[in-house]
């Protein structure tokens, strides 16, 4: 038997830390201490040793911390559940605290544009986290409640947007008329693309919603004389209040109906409430769903499938309805992105939308309502905080994921709990009966 004493843990945590140097070395050496400038010929490597070696030194302070802090906690402590089911003080203080914490963000949402610090910048960085916050709900449907993987989920955030921009292009209609159309549209699409992969899960699933994704981007990239191809649609109507007036300046705009001075700002927050109320309603109808039996379909569908058949459930209309859902909300954001930036185009469908707003629902918790609010406000604030640190955003960035995923790898608030289980225990004439409770 080999004794390991102080010095033999010093010498392996020494190593280790040694180790961890000389990769951060090589790996920030490369990305980092040397930047490429364009000069009249070619071009010129700029060393950048400082910054590296600051990166590398923060890697090893972290493993550092890693080992002293994480890695040496007693046996046990890193279940968040006792071994008798009970749950733990911190978590139960947590849920207890989520009670209050919901109602006041809502508050604060409902009052943002009225604050003295709110500008338009920050209105318009709102109705972006807002409209991301909707698509991760939207999102939540189908991966956090009914497992199914969807990396094209993109592709019905274009068919919203391109539904109302056609129709109100070739048709006229306003937007109001078009927001229901194009929502139905996009799930018509979520049932077309649920049959294909009726008999695929995991990872075939995966790359079979992403060919999708990829499908209808270049489907709309080369049908040109309807879509506009890569030139995309520009002068996509603005909607106006509730279908009575619009928001232009003079005689009959929304001002001058209503007898308050003109100001462009009106318009934007006549946006941030319109995708707000949006985005209300897409918690609503999820929180509402998941509490009838096609919320508890979808989730014993992402427990296991196998067993939901077995129970009797019909697994086809399970997934579909979840497609169909989740498609719903995406068609709704779509119109939404459309008529806020009066031009869409192809680039701005690309996979690289479905990989951000994969990663809201995932680092936010799969299934959890507040932690994709959360991951929505740190991912698409945080991008506007480090603008100015455009070289290490990404960096910056793709560290946060890889720490949120080894602290917290079910996300940050984890919401998988079924809404309907067993939670007490009772005696009936000498027999342990469970009673079941639902959330």
């Amino acid at each position: 038997m080999v004794l390991r004493g102080p010095r033999t843990a010093a010498a392996t945590l020494l190593a280790d830390l040694v180790v961890t140097a000389v990769i951060s070395l090589v790996i920030f050496g490369v990305m980092v201490g040397l930047r490429t400038e364009t000069i009249p010929g070619g071009l010129k490597l700029v060393p950048r040793w400082s910054a590296a070696l600051g990166l590398a030194a923060m890697v090893v302070a972290g493993r550092l911390m890693l080992h002293l802090i994480w890695w040496n906690r007693k046996p046990g402590a890193r279940s968040a559940w006792s071994p008798a089911g009970m749950m733990p003080d911190w978590a139960r203080n947590l849920k207890l605290s989520g009670r209050f914490v919901r109602p006041a963000t809502l508050i604060f949402a409902l009052v943002l544009p009225f604050l003295p610090f709110t500008d338009r910048y920050i209105l318009d960085l709102s109705i972006l986290v807002l409209t991301y916050v909707m698509l991760g709900w939207g999102l939540n449907i189908v991966v956090g409640l009914a497992g199914l993987l969807d990396l094209g989920y993109v592709a019905f955030y274009a068919v919203g947007a391109y539904s109302y921009a056609l129709l109100a292009h070739y048709f006229g209609w306003s937007f109001w008329l078009c927001l229901p159309v194009s929502g139905i549209l996009a799930a018509f699409w979520g049932i077309i693309l649920g049959f294909p992969v009726l008999r695929l899960r995991g990872d075939y699933l995966a790359i079979v919603t992403l060919a999708f994704g990829e499908i209808i981007r270049i489907v709309l990239l080369n049908w040109y004389w309807f879509t506009g191809g890569p030139d995309g649609i520009s002068g996509i109507p603005r909607p106006d209040f509730f279908g009575i007036v619009g928001f232009e300046r003079g005689p009959g705009g929304f001002a001058d109906t209503f007898g308050i001075e003109y100001s462009s700002l009106h318009r934007i927050v006549f946006l941030y409430f319109l995708i707000l109320a949006l985005a209300l309603l897409t918690n609503f109808v999820t929180i509402r769903l998941r509490r009838l039996p096609i919320g508890r379909a979808w989730e014993a569908l992402r427990e296991d499938e196998i067993a939901c058949r077995s129970l009797g459930l019909n697994t086809t209309t399970v997934k579909l309805s979840a497609f169909a859902t989740g498609a719903l909300f995406a068609g709704f954001a779509g119109a939404f992105f459309a008529t806020r930036q009066g031009f869409i185009s192809p680039e701005s469908f690309t996979f690289t939308e479905s990989a951000l707003v994969l990663a809201i629902v995932v680092l936010g918790g799969m299934g959890s309502q507040m932690g994709v609010v959360i991951a929505s406000v740190a991912l698409i604030g945080g991008f506007e905080v480090f603008r100015e640190f455009e070289q290490y955003r990404m960096l910056i960035f793709g560290l946060a994921m890889v720490l949120i995923m080894i602290w917290r790898p079910r996300g940050l608030i984890a919401g998988r709990e079924p809404s309907i289980f067993f939670r007490t225990r009772k005696t009936i004439s000498g027999a342990l009966v469970s009673q079941g409770e639902g959330h």
